[in-house]
Protein backbone atom coordinates (compact mmCIF):
# COMPACT_ATOMS: atom_id res chain seq x y z
CA UNK A 1 0.00 0.00 0.00
CA UNK A 2 2.92 2.34 0.62
CA UNK A 3 3.82 2.26 -3.08
CA UNK A 4 0.35 3.36 -4.21
CA UNK A 5 0.40 6.96 -5.35
CA UNK A 6 -2.28 9.37 -4.23
CA UNK A 7 -1.21 11.99 -6.72
CA UNK A 8 0.96 12.30 -9.84
CA UNK A 9 -0.22 9.06 -11.42
CA UNK A 10 0.67 8.47 -15.07
CA UNK A 11 -2.85 9.20 -16.41
CA UNK A 12 -3.05 12.35 -14.30
CA UNK A 13 0.33 13.62 -15.48
CA UNK A 14 -0.57 12.89 -19.11
CA UNK A 15 -3.82 14.86 -18.81
CA UNK A 16 -2.11 17.76 -17.05
CA UNK A 17 0.57 17.86 -19.75
CA UNK A 18 -2.05 17.89 -22.50
CA UNK A 19 -3.96 20.70 -20.78
CA UNK A 20 -0.77 22.69 -20.28
CA UNK A 21 0.19 22.27 -23.96
CA UNK A 22 -3.23 23.70 -24.86
CA UNK A 23 -2.43 26.79 -22.79
CA UNK A 24 -4.61 26.05 -19.75
CA UNK A 25 -3.25 26.90 -16.32
CA UNK A 26 -4.49 25.19 -13.19
CA UNK A 27 -3.63 24.10 -9.67
CA UNK A 28 -2.77 20.48 -8.99
CA UNK A 29 -3.80 18.61 -5.85
CA UNK A 30 -5.26 21.76 -4.33
CA UNK A 31 -6.89 21.28 -0.94
CA UNK A 32 -10.32 22.92 -0.96
CA UNK A 33 -12.16 23.54 2.30
CA UNK A 34 -15.80 23.86 1.28
CA UNK A 35 -18.96 24.72 3.14
CA UNK A 36 -19.34 23.15 6.56
CA UNK A 37 -15.65 22.20 6.63
CA UNK A 38 -15.79 19.52 3.93
CA UNK A 39 -12.26 18.97 2.55
CA UNK A 40 -11.75 17.89 -1.05
CA UNK A 41 -8.54 17.50 -3.12
CA UNK A 42 -9.22 17.53 -6.86
CA UNK A 43 -6.39 16.26 -9.03
CA UNK A 44 -6.68 19.39 -11.18
CA UNK A 45 -8.46 22.58 -10.12
CA UNK A 46 -9.32 25.56 -12.28
CA UNK A 47 -9.98 27.97 -9.43
CA UNK A 48 -11.19 30.98 -11.42
CA UNK A 49 -13.59 28.83 -13.43
CA UNK A 50 -14.50 26.66 -10.44
CA UNK A 51 -13.96 23.38 -12.26
CA UNK A 52 -12.55 20.38 -10.39
CA UNK A 53 -11.10 17.46 -12.37
CA UNK A 54 -10.55 13.99 -10.94
CA UNK A 55 -8.66 11.22 -12.74
CA UNK A 56 -10.04 8.04 -11.17
CA UNK A 57 -8.21 4.72 -11.22
CA UNK A 58 -10.31 1.82 -12.45
CA UNK A 59 -9.53 -0.46 -9.49
CA UNK A 60 -9.58 2.13 -6.71
CA UNK A 61 -12.83 3.77 -7.77
CA UNK A 62 -14.69 0.66 -8.98
CA UNK A 63 -14.90 1.38 -12.70
CA UNK A 64 -18.02 -0.32 -14.12
CA UNK A 65 -16.07 -1.29 -17.24
CA UNK A 66 -12.66 -2.35 -15.89
CA UNK A 67 -13.08 -2.54 -12.13
CA UNK A 68 -13.02 -6.00 -10.63
CA UNK A 69 -13.77 -7.58 -7.32
CA UNK A 70 -10.61 -8.47 -5.43
CA UNK A 71 -9.84 -12.17 -5.36
CA UNK A 72 -8.04 -12.16 -2.00
CA UNK A 73 -8.77 -10.40 1.28
CA UNK A 74 -12.30 -9.52 0.23
CA UNK A 75 -13.13 -8.69 3.84
CA UNK A 76 -10.71 -5.75 3.55
CA UNK A 77 -10.96 -4.64 -0.07
CA UNK A 78 -14.71 -4.74 -0.68
CA UNK A 79 -15.60 -2.21 2.05
CA UNK A 80 -12.59 -0.05 1.17
CA UNK A 81 -13.54 0.22 -2.50
CA UNK A 82 -17.18 0.87 -1.58
CA UNK A 83 -16.08 3.69 0.76
CA UNK A 84 -13.96 5.18 -2.03
CA UNK A 85 -17.00 5.37 -4.29
CA UNK A 86 -19.15 6.83 -1.50
CA UNK A 87 -16.44 9.42 -0.76
CA UNK A 88 -16.33 10.35 -4.47
CA UNK A 89 -20.10 10.93 -4.53
CA UNK A 90 -19.95 12.98 -1.32
CA UNK A 91 -17.12 15.10 -2.77
CA UNK A 92 -19.10 15.66 -5.97
CA UNK A 93 -22.14 16.78 -3.98
CA UNK A 94 -20.09 19.09 -1.74
CA UNK A 95 -18.35 20.66 -4.73
CA UNK A 96 -21.67 21.17 -6.53
CA UNK A 97 -23.19 22.75 -3.42
CA UNK A 98 -20.21 25.15 -3.28
CA UNK A 99 -20.71 26.16 -6.91
CA UNK A 100 -18.00 24.01 -8.49
CA UNK A 101 -18.43 21.85 -11.58
CA UNK A 102 -16.90 18.38 -11.48
CA UNK A 103 -15.30 16.38 -14.28
CA UNK A 104 -14.44 12.76 -13.53
CA UNK A 105 -12.27 10.89 -16.00
CA UNK A 106 -11.42 7.18 -15.79
CA UNK A 107 -7.78 6.25 -16.17
CA UNK A 108 -8.59 4.06 -19.19
CA UNK A 109 -10.02 6.97 -21.20
CA UNK A 110 -7.72 8.07 -24.01
CA UNK A 111 -5.98 11.38 -23.32
CA UNK A 112 -7.55 13.19 -26.32
CA UNK A 113 -11.01 12.16 -25.08
CA UNK A 114 -10.24 13.19 -21.49
CA UNK A 115 -8.83 16.50 -22.73
CA UNK A 116 -11.97 17.09 -24.79
CA UNK A 117 -14.19 16.43 -21.75
CA UNK A 118 -12.29 18.91 -19.59
CA UNK A 119 -12.13 21.58 -22.30
CA UNK A 120 -15.85 21.16 -22.99
CA UNK A 121 -16.65 21.71 -19.31
CA UNK A 122 -14.40 24.77 -19.20
CA UNK A 123 -16.10 26.16 -22.31
CA UNK A 124 -19.56 25.41 -20.91
CA UNK A 125 -18.87 27.82 -18.08
CA UNK A 126 -18.61 30.72 -20.47
CA UNK A 127 -14.83 30.91 -20.36
CA UNK A 128 -12.80 31.48 -23.49
CA UNK A 129 -9.92 29.37 -24.80
CA UNK A 130 -6.65 30.62 -23.35
CA UNK A 131 -5.35 32.11 -26.62
CA UNK A 132 -8.47 34.01 -27.72
CA UNK A 133 -9.64 37.37 -26.36
CA UNK A 134 -12.75 37.38 -24.14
Amino acid sequence: MRAIRRTNTKPEIALRSALHRQGYRFRKDLRLVLNEGVKVRPDIAFTARRVAVFVDGCFWHACPEHGRDPAVNQWYWAPKLRKNVERDRAADAALAAAGWRVVRVWEHVAIPDALAAVVAELARGGSHPPDSPP
